[in-house]
């Protein structure tokens, strides 16, 4: 049996008995769509993905909140102009060099990401909001994006694999 769950933010699929597995001892990440009642799944464009586009691939990212921003925890108290200031930022401290986990640790606002280091694992353009997905799939391997803004605040990503 194929199941599809939802926690928190990410959409987990898994085989079994019908039961899913425990739960992780991690928060999940920021990011990754849940199926919304009105769309019937994640949000993506049929056909957009070119053929010779891996189906999966893997990134790591930080992501700075503000006042707003979708699961922001209730201590973020700082605007949206501020929040993509932080987060470019941490771009501009990541493209010198400096060690991205290290960076998740200091920016990410994102409950969990310092002891994931940022990692999301591997995943599809469809597990993902549109936008993310977007900047990750065009990212080469070991890559930084932009500061990329979504529903969650502002994002910068790391193309892993």
């Amino acid at each position: 049996m194929l199941l599809v769950a939802t926690s928190g933010c990410v959409v987990t699929t898994y085989e079994g008995t019908g039961e899913p597995p425990s739960a992780p001892s991690r928060p999940p990440p920021v990011g990754v769509v849940e199926p919304s009642p009105s769309s019937g799944g994640p949000s993506a464009t049929p056909g957009r993905t070119p053929k010779d586009e891996p189906k999966t691939i893997a990134a790591s990212h930080l992501v700075v909140m503000h006042r707003g921003s979708l699961r922001a925890p209730p201590g973020i108290q700082r605007g949206r102009e501020a929040a993509r200031q932080r987060a470019e930022e941490a771009l501009a401290r990541a493209r010198a060099g400096e060690d991205f986990a290290k960076l998740v640790a200091e920016y990410s606002d994102e409950p969990g990401a310092t002891l994931r280091e940022g990692r999301l694992g591997r995943f599809t353009r469809q597990d993902m909001i549109e936008a993310f997905s977007d900047a990750a799939f065009q990212l080469q391997v070991g890559e930084l994006s932009d500061v990329v803004e979504t529903p969650f605040g502002y994002h910068v990503i790391l193309r892993t694999e």
